[in-house]
Order: C-alpha cells, then structure tokens, then sequence
C-alpha cells in the first residue's frame, strides 16, 4: 500500500511539472515604449520545443508560434501572435476544474491557442471563441491575450466556463499568473511563490511604468530571487542550490516576451502586413539563464533557422545547444541531481558564468533590433506622408 502511494505521489508530481509556467501581461502604459507585453516562461517536461510560421489559409490568420519538436503537423501551439496584432498564451491551472472528464480528455490547450490564433483579432474574440467552443473544453488554464488597441485580459477556464480578468483594471497595469487561478478554489494550486517572486522583480518597475522586455527575460527568467526565503541564491556564495521554487527550473524550456504595437483605436483597421515590423515575439529558447534572445516576425521570412525545428525529431538548433549548456548547470546525473545546481556555471568570480556572458549579450540585441524596427517603422509613416 505505501509503494502504490509513493508511486501515485510521483505521477501526481511528475504530471504538474509537465505543465506549469509563469507569466505575466503588461499593460502598453507600464512599458516605456507604450506597447502591451505577454510574457511566458514556460514549464514542461517536453524539453524540445521549435517556433514556426504557419501561413494565412482557408480564411484563417496567419501565425507565428511556439510549438513542441514532436509537433510535426503545427497543431499545438503554446505561445503566439497572429498577423492582425491578437496573442496568445497560457499557463496551467489545478485549482478550478470542476468536473470528471478523465485526463485522456485533457490539456487541450495548445489545440485551443491554436484556433485562437488562426480566428481572433481581439480579446473580446477569444471571449467569443470560448463561448462557442465545444463543451468539454478539454482545458484547466490561466489563458492571456493582447490585441492591437492594447487591451489584455486573462481568462481562467475549465471545462465549461471562464472568469475574465481585464488589464484595464488591474493595479499599475501588470497582471501575473503561475499555475493556480485566482477565481479558484482556495489554497489549491502551485506556483505561490513563483507568483511572489515575480511580483517582487516586476512591481517596483510597473510603478515607474518601465517594465520591459528585457526586464522580462534578462532579470526575471534568469532570477534566483526566492520569496519566502527572501534571498537571491545568485548573489550568494552558495555553489550547490537546491532547484525549488524559482522561476527558471529545470523543466523551464523557453522564455518568451510579445511585444506589441502602440495602441490603434480600432483592431479591425489593421489589415495583414501592417503589424510586421511592430508585433516582436523576443525568444529565449531552451533553459532561460542560458539562452540566447533572438527576435521573431510574424512573416514568413520572420523565423530565424536557429528557431525552426530544422534538426533531427524536428529539434531546433538552439534549443538543442542550450539543452547542452543546461547540462553543465545541473551536472551531477545519478540520483536526485538534477534537483542540484551549480551555480559556479552561472556566475563565478572569473566572469565566465552563463549569466554573466550572455545577459550583456542579449542586452546589445535588444538595442540593435529594437533601433532597427524604430527605424523601419518611421520610414514606412514618412513614405505614407509623401504619399
């Protein structure tokens, strides 16, 4: 009887650290630059994901989104943005399903993103969408959208219902979602103290309006702020610490940030093409202290190789080059090592560590491609006033 317990424990374990995530939605009047952000930092023992560009097609929208390797037929997508400004993305819920609908019927989410991103141009479409969607819904998620008129909401659904919770009333502008949903059942749930942390790096900032995308990835997914400790581990002295309950895990496999236009009074002017060089999905694939930011276009060129799941099982190249790096972090194979990290790989006295290479890195990215796209965007509205 205790080995069929401890075996249930596991899977119990095992099955809400396949699907977890933190993220958050940043209102366009928190952001320096006044665009709206979703942000993911996604959680899944699926270690192999790969972006990809699916093309407009039997009246649907174009897309640009986060997929797993395996996802040969682009059916599943995890985070993602469509051609006329909506995104979408989603974290797992434990605490409001509310019903028997057996798990083989479950964790449909990426088939649900998938629609959304193909039909809707607002967020009052996705309302729409989940109001007509086939019951059960076959979902237990925190779901957050943005569109072009800068609105954001997040939407905590089950099987058959949803509570919508709007950017536009939410304190400076920010709202934020781990892996339990605030209309459920109490005390239920995970990610408490992901949820804390990330209100402790992001609130000061949301204050002043300057959260960025940057701040997101280079700060956030690579933080070893711990909340109820109130310790950050990384500027410590400490080489061994135990993976718990920071944002980056070892099952974090991807941090992504949409960053969106300025705000247009009306989402249904916008026609395809016009958002190609607002709309950037910045993408950090692979383990987020050691992955390397590379902007992504919703066009068709807009993927960059390193992305694509151009390798073998249809792994992309850059996620398999920081799965390599991560191994370096948690080194020690035998037993319970992966739950060790060794910090020395991150930041060490030599100025050699992961994090310590590539955040300035990243940083000079953000710079070059954010000029560019400024740029490109103030040619296109003089050629517009000449004509």
């Amino acid at each position: 009887m205790y080995k069929q317990l401890l075996c249930l424990l596991c899977c119990l374990q095992g099955a809400v650290a396949s699907l977890a995530c933190t993220s958050a939605i940043i209102g366009a009047e928190a952001s320096p630059y006044g665009r709206p952000m979703l942000w993911k930092h996604r959680d899944t023992s699926t270690t192999d994901n790969k972006v990809e560009y699916v093309p407009a097609r039997n009246g649907a929208f174009a897309y640009v989104a986060l997929f797993n390797a395996a996802d040969r037929n682009l059916k599943e997508a995890w985070t993602g943005m469509n051609e006329v400004g909506f995104a979408v993305m989603n974290t797992a819920s434990y605490n409001i399903k509310n019903d028997k609908v057996p798990n083989s019927k479950m964790d449909r989410e990426g088939v649900l993103m998938t629609a959304a991103l193909r039909s809707c141009r607002t967020v009052d479409d996705f309302a729409r969408l989940l109001d007509s969607y086939p019951r059960p819904m076959g979902v237990e998620a925190n779901f957050g959208v943005i569109d072009a008129e800068g609105n954001g909401a997040y939407f905590e659904t089950n099987n058959n219902s949803y509570i919508r919770y709007d950017l536009a009333d939410a304190p400076d502008h920010v709202l934020i979602r781990t892996n339990y949903s605030h209309s459920g059942r109490p005390n239920e749930g995970y990610g408490f103290i992901r949820e804390a942390n990330a209100e402790k790096i992001l609130r000061p900032y949301a204050a002043d309006g300057n959260i960025t995308p940057e701040l997101l990835t280079e700060v956030a997914s690579r933080s070893f702020y711990h909340d109820l400790k109130q310790r950050d581990f990384a500027a410590g002295d400490e080489r061994w610490v135990i993976d718990q309950d920071f944002i980056p895990r070892y099952k974090s496999t991807a941090t992504i940030v949409i960053e969106g236009c300025v705000p247009v009074a009306d989402a249904a002017s916008i026609t395809p093409g016009q958002l190609a060089d607002e709309y950037i999905m910045w993408t950090g694939m692979g383990y987020p202290p050691c992955a390397e930011i590379i902007p992504v276009w919703c066009q068709p060129d807009g993927v960059d190789a390193e992305l694509r799941g151009t390798g073998p099982n249809g792994h992309s190249p850059m996620g398999d080059r920081v799965k390599k790096r991560r191994a370096e972090v948690f080194p020690i194979t035998k037993g319970s090592g992966d739950h060790y990290i060794d910090m020395s790989v991150l930041t060490n006295d030599e100025g050699t560590g992961y994090l310590q290479v590539l955040v300035p890195q990243n940083m000079e990215t953000y710079r070059r491609v954010r000029e560019l796209r400024d740029q490109r965007i103030s040619a296109k509205k003089d050629a517009a006033k000449e004509e």
